[in-house]
């Protein structure tokens, strides 16, 4: 085990974080317009269309079946996190839904403990607590900033739930991320989550598609590429990199969700946001201070 992180895969890494941000910002915008469902599946039928020949120029074959099975996982865990997460950014600033987001490494340790078996520490217990407190400042912050009634507290409560889910899937995803990495190129794992991410959300298209503006598809189709060159970057980053450097740089997004949701909606960062984030963090650290995340990837590899 490497004990200095790698310059280029943090930075990519890093590149991939802020990229993503940019693409949460045009996509809540997009989802405010036509709803986070349609919006994913435009997102993922741009993605497609952009990435195919990219994927087929560089000599792309169908992989195997135990890659491509890995690939359909992380599309269908991958299309419902962004789905529910976008739903839940529309009810709530991007601030606050990036600091609940951040609960996931922390369910992580306990999904790792649920699927490998591996024991469950008192220090996971005591981060838990930490980011459980987090997420409670946050939940309050979002009642008191929505106290027009009881329509006001259950959007606001509906948004929180919602993102929590988002991060509940996004620990999963987290391990499936860093298993792709290892089989496939940065570009088939992009082009597969698009793929098999729309054909997941697919069925649902009946029930919520309404003929889009054509100012929503262009703002759609911004976010999907920015969406594939973070995904790219990431996929990179994590091939050449243990996840213990990376997991980490999950919270630079913090910050540019900030100055997204200010520049872009004209969201104030409030305290309980601030407060809530920093326990949640603190959560995270504790909990996988001494902890050694690649031995979790290398036992579900």
């Amino acid at each position: 085990m490497s004990s200095r992180p790698p310059l280029l895969p943090v930075l990519s890494a890093l590149g991939g974080i802020a990229t993503f941000s940019v693409m949460d910002a045009v996509m809540k915008s997009g989802s405010t317009a036509v709803g986070a469902f349609e919006a994913m599946l435009l997102r993922a039928a741009w993605g497609v269309a952009l990435m195919l020949p990219i994927w087929w120029l560089r000599g792309g074959r169908v992989p195997e079946w135990p890659v491509l099975r890995l690939h359909l996982t992380r599309g269908a865990v991958g299309a419902v996190m962004a789905a529910t997460f976008f739903w839940g950014l529309v009810r709530t600033p991007m601030a606050t839904g990036m600091a609940l987001s951040f609960i996931a490494p922390l369910i992580a340790l306990f999904l790792a403990a649920l699927v490998l078996k591996e024991p469950v520490g008192p220090r996971a217990w005591q981060a838990s607590l930490l980011g459980l407190a987090g997420v409670g400042v946050i939940a309050w912050g979002r009642l008191g900033e929505n106290a027009g009634g009881t329509a006001s507290h259950g959007a606001a409560l509906a948004g929180v739930a919602a993102i929590l889910l988002s991060a509940l899937l996004y620990a999963w995803n987290l391990i499936l991320q860093r298993q792709q990495a290892q089989v496939a190129r940065p570009d088939e794992v992009a082009l597969s989550q698009f793929l098999f991410g729309g054909l997941v959300l697919l069925p649902v298209a009946p029930f919520v598609w309404v003929a889009p503006a054509p100012h929503a598809v262009w703002l759609i189709g911004g976010g999907a590429a920015l969406a594939a060159v973070s995904l790219m970057l990431l996929g990179w980053a994590y091939a050449r990199a243990e996840t213990q450097w990376l997991v980490p740089i999950e919270y630079s997004a913090f910050p540019w969700s900030a100055l997204m949701g200010r520049l872009w909606f004209g969201e104030a960062l409030t305290a309980p946001t601030v407060g809530g984030a920093i326990l949640i963090v603190a959560g995270c650290w504790w909990g996988t201070r001494g902890h050694a995340p690649d031995h979790v990837e290398q036992t579900s590899l």
